[in-house]
């Protein structure tokens, strides 16, 4: 176990030396030294991550848990960095290292042709130290056994995302959006910690399977907040599912993420495929056996869900930047995953976040692919036509945009289908509601990722593209581009089993019996994989898929001029889903004007009246009137003194015989 654990830490590491080498030195060592040593350096990760996932998930290797070294102890509580190594933990490994391995090698040709950054300026080599500094943060998430290594990598994915989403630091619109990104999710990790404090609390422990051990010993606690008792388990992971809110960008605590398009493509894809997002989604999967206890924290869990995937989806259709028409569409699909996890459907939750990894990831790249061909422009009504300019990020957007909306045989389709026809055979509180969005959601994805591909490739070419030079971007971007297509296509067709029979997570994730949808799924309706994408063309959710892609060919080809005459006849629908239904005017409106005034109550009120006013000035100001009046009794005449005493002797007297 020795050579496992060395493996382990090279594999952890080797992101973080490259980051520092790069950060450090990146003047010394030029642009070319920088991108050279981090993408060598998650390479080696990614090569190894291959190995542990072969090892684990492929070879069915034992759960490797154990500790790299211990902290503090502190009143017997052990604070640890280790490792758990499962199926779970293997898998996102390996797609965290190999998504960030392409975006990395994609950031040498999108950083090449970003005006805002020449060669000279050194801010190219701190792109890629952070965007380093990203993978080894996710990589500590995912790989621990602890709470504390939790945190640290949860905490650390939004340090980076902060420092990546303001790299323009130029532009006030990025640094007004990596301050909304630290403010929300600070909200949500709020939540986080005292979802962590209880489970230290009851439990005495950082450590997972000491947590799991404990769960039936504790089940029946409950905690008195005030207004009654309340299940310490359903109290814990409700808080814990707060954070969860935050980092996957739940609704009310999804404002940051179309906000993070401030940021370079490149980063863009790494938060939204594969990093940060998907820590929640993650973070309720591992602690399943906790969840699976309280109805009350799944039935929130697959509501917020639910609600996410239809509401953020539709308003996807309003928007015409085509980075935040892919934003929009992470926000739905992560939705989807978060309702998977309220059903019990855990492993089709976290089926969805590796499918949605390479798909997404190839979509954002593809494009940032467009962005540099349009030279930076990202408004979908100035291009058109750009097929015959760019073939293949015309194919490679393609295939992502057929696995988003799940189109039968492309990888989505087989993670979405799972998710939808888990939440048709749950019983859970809210699951007939939750299954009614998630259908309805198929037909909304399927019209706005259309309506973006036929602007961009099919519609007639704009006055820019015309009088523009445009063309297919450097191998260096289109070669990632190619590569994340094989399992935007592929992947669903031998996992798709394994998840459903529960075999694929079956060492990392816990189902009560009486929860386990997937199980009924796979042994009364699925066939195999061939037969599950016939099945499909004859299903609902596929036939609103192609019914949305129907819609959005007729609007935007066939009769371009509708989409207008929509707007018009319902001005108040499009103003609500312009304005992303007032999330942002009322944070602004309570929040930020009223923590405004709040802090001028206290700075008037409270600090120059009450304090410097009354307690400072008007304690000195009360000494000095006392001072001026006392003064007036010293005379210096003896006999006034003498009847001062006499008189003071016979109040005492007076009061001592009384």
């Amino acid at each position: 176990m020795s050579t496992l654990h060395t493996i382990l830490t090279v594999l952890l590491v080797a992101p973080l030396i490259g980051s520092i080498i790069a950060g450090l030195f990146g003047r010394q060592i030029g642009r070319k030294g920088a991108h050279s040593v981090t993408i060598a350096a998650v390479a080696l990760s990614t090569v190894l991550a291959a190995w542990v996932f072969a090892l684990f998930v492929i070879q069915g290797h034992e759960p490797y848990n154990a500790s790299l070294y211990t902290w503090m102890i502190s009143d017997g509580i052990k604070f640890e960095i280790g490792y758990l190594i499962d199926s779970l933990s293997a898998t996102m490994m390996l797609v965290v290292t190999f998504v960030s391995l392409m975006v990395h090698i994609y950031t040498i040709g999108y950083m090449d042709h970003d005006a805002d950054y020449p060669p000279e300026n050194p801010y190219y080599q701190r792109f890629f130290s952070y965007i380093s500094l990203f993978t080894f943060s996710m990589l500590s998430l995912v790989m621990a056994n602890n709470f504390l290594q939790l945190f640290f990598g949860w905490e650390a994915v939004g340090l980076v995302s902060y420092l990546l989403i303001g790299f323009y630091m130029k532009r006030e619109s990025a640094i007004q959006a990596n301050l909304k990104a630290f403010l929300v999710n600070r909200v949500g990790d709020f939540g986080f910690v005292l979802g962590i404090a209880i489970v230290v609390m009851y439990f005495g422990t950082l450590d997972y399977q000491t947590f799991f051990n404990g769960l039936d010993a504790h089940k029946d606690d409950v905690i008195d907040f005030g207004w009654g008792p309340v299940s310490m388990i359903t109290a814990a992971t409700l808080l814990l599912f707060v954070g969860a809110m935050g980092k996957s960008a739940q609704m009310p605590l999804h404002v940051w993420l179309p906000e993070s398009m401030e940021g370079p493509t490149p980063i863009s894809a790494l938060i939204h495929a594969a990093t940060m997002v998907t820590a929640g989604i993650f973070m309720v999967a591992r602690l399943s056996p906790a969840y699976e206890l309280s109805e009350v924290a799944l039935s929130v869990v697959l509501l917020v869900g639910a609600i996410t995937a239809f509401m953020m989806g539709l308003l996807g259709i309003v928007q015409n930047d085509i980075k935040r028409v892919v934003a929009y569409s992470t926000l739905s699909q992560l939705g989807y995953m978060t309702a998977a996890l309220g059903v019990s459907a855990y492993a089709a939750g976290m089926f969805h976040v590796i499918t949605h990894a390479f798909f997404k990831a190839l979509l954002f790249l593809a494009a940032g692919s467009v962005i540099i061909a349009m030279h930076h422009d990202q408004d979908i009504r100035n291009m058109g036509g750009l097929k015959k300019y760019m073939p293949i990020t015309y194919w490679t957007m393609l295939i992502g945009s057929l696995a988003l909306i799940g189109f039968p045989g492309f990888s989505g389709f087989f993670s979405k289908d799972s998710i939808i026809m888990a939440t048709e055979a749950s019983e859970q509180f809210g699951a007939g509601f939750a299954h009614l969005l998630l259908v309805a959601g198929v037909f909304v994805t399927a019209f706005y990722t259309f309506r973006m591909f036929f602007l961009v490739f099919h519609a007639p070419e704009s006055e820019y593209v015309r009088t523009h030079d445009i063309h297919e971007s450097p191998k260096v971007v289109t070669v990632p581009l190619i590569l994340l297509s094989i399992p935007a296509v592929l992947v669903g067709w031998p996992m798709i089993g394994p998840i459903l029979s529960g075999s694929y997570f079956a060492d990392s994730i816990f189902v009560l019996p009486e929860h386990d949808v997937l199980r009924e799924i796979y042994e009364h309706h699925f066939h195999g994989a061939l037969n599950m994408v016939i099945h499909g063309l004859f299903t609902l959710p596929v036939w609103l898929s192609f019914a949305g892609v129907a819609l959005a060919w007729y609007m935007y080809i066939k009769n371009p001029a509708l989409p207008a005459r929509v707007q018009q006849a319902c001005p108040v629908c499009y103003r609500i889903l312009e304005n992303g239904y007032g999330f942002d005017r009322f944070n602004e409106i309570v929040f930020v004007n009223g923590s405004r005034k709040l802090g001028e109550f206290f700075w008037k009120v409270i600090d120059q009246t009450i304090i410097d006013g009354w307690m400072v000035n008007g304690t000195a100001n009360l000494v000095a009137v006392a001072a001026r009046n006392w003064r007036q009794l010293q005379t210096g005449y003896l006999y006034h003194y003498a009847f001062v005493m006499i008189f003071g002797t016979l109040i005492l007297l007076l009061w001592a015989l009384w």
